[in-house]
């Protein structure tokens, strides 16, 4: 079963059981998607995502959760933040595990050693092969310096 249909079903499901805050975080997915492939209209690209960019697509709205969430707290706006870690769990539902520290590094240097890499100008062969790999299991904002360190 692809992504879209697991949200999908997911969608119909929380519609059955009267799930209203889950419905309404399933509803923003599925509104990031259509808004993404608009976006790939626009440009002339045929118009369809694929699971590895609806992975990208929702832990980016992870992050920017995580973000709003941490503002919030620290505004004393707890019930605000806690509507945005509940929509996190939502959204994580769909992603897959997150790679522990320890895995990210083997991974990291794994894809190093694959590529041949020996240089920082090989850094965006090692990050291109990572996404490949690894779209929705690591922070790449994190692993970007951690690849440059062991290049450079």
């Amino acid at each position: 079963m692809d992504m879209r249909d697991r949200i999908a079903q997911a969608l119909k499901d929380a519609m059955k059981s009267k799930e209203q805050d889950r419905l309404s975080t399933l509803r923003l997915i599925n509104a990031a998607i259509k808004d993404r492939e608009i976006a790939l209209r626009g440009e002339g690209d045929g118009g369809t995502v694929g699971d590895g960019e609806i992975l990208a697509i929702m832990g980016k709205m992870v992050k920017q959760r995580q973000e709003s969430a941490r503002a919030y707290e620290e505004g004393g706006r707890l019930e605000l933040a806690e509507k945005e870690l509940a929509e996190i769990k939502v959204i994580e539902e769909f992603l897959p595990r997150q790679l522990s520290p320890d895995e990210v590094t083997a991974a990291v240097d794994q894809a190093i050693k694959a590529l041949g890499a020996s240089s920082i100008r090989d850094m965006g062969r090692v990050m291109a092969e990572l996404k490949v790999k690894y779209t929705g299991q690591m922070d790449f904002g994190a692993v970007g310096p951690m690849v440059k360190s062991r290049l450079g």
